[in-house]
């Protein structure tokens, strides 16, 4: 049997990660046990809230260097994808968060041309790539966002969507991906994405 861990950062929405994987027939448990965490076959990384607040649980919790050395896959959603850059400017203070820097990719605000923010609601994927995270998933496909911050176009970028302008729907590098929607609130599309992860 597959081993499979949500990463406890502290954040509200663990248990309806834990859920969603449940409604597909797989197993998880949330964990903050950094040896259960490597001993894990796929970690999920998940996330709501200020990157401030989710980094300040994962250094109390003496996780950093862990999930930096973790070699099996690993999904972030939505904050969690954001956990992943190097640093986020969501902060009204003048230094950056310093994140995990598992992809070298900045959090940013994201430049929404006068449209209302948080960006809240279904959305396209406007380009999607061959990553095997979105096997079945196409160009125009609905997730569901919720943010005001993002990683803009990069060489890591593996889907893009637009709201005022164009940012990083999806990122990647290595065993590291990340989403900036939900796919535990994105419907069975989310559910494929959340599927294609834990059967890679």
């Amino acid at each position: 049997m597959n081993n499979y861990v949500i990463v406890d950062t502290g954040c509200a929405n663990l248990a309806s990660v834990k859920f969603a994987i449940e409604r597909l027939g797989f197993k998880a448990i949330i964990s903050d046990n950094i040896e259960q965490i490597k001993q894990a076959d796929k970690v999920i990384l998940p996330g709501v809230g200020s990157a401030k607040h989710a980094m300040a649980n994962i250094i109390e919790k003496e996780l950093i260097t862990g999930l930096q050395q973790l070699t099996q896959p690993v999904l972030g959603f939505c904050l969690g994808m954001q956990l992943m850059a190097e640093s986020s400017s969501e902060t009204n203070e003048q230094a950056n968060v310093d994140c995990l820097n598992l992809i070298p990719t900045q959090i940013e605000p994201l430049n929404a041309q006068h449209l209302r923010l948080p960006h809240m609601g279904w959305n396209t994927l406007s380009q999607v790539s061959d990553h095997p995270i979105f096997t079945d998933i196409k160009q125009g496909d609905y997730f569901y966002f919720v943010h005001s911050f993002a990683a803009p176009l990069s060489d890591y970028t593996i889907a893009q969507c637009e709201y005022g302008s164009t940012f990083s729907a999806a990122i990647a590098k290595d065993n590291f991906i990340g989403c900036q929607f939900h796919p535990e609130r994105s419907g069975k599309l989310g559910s494929k994405i959340i599927e294609n992860f834990l059967t890679l």
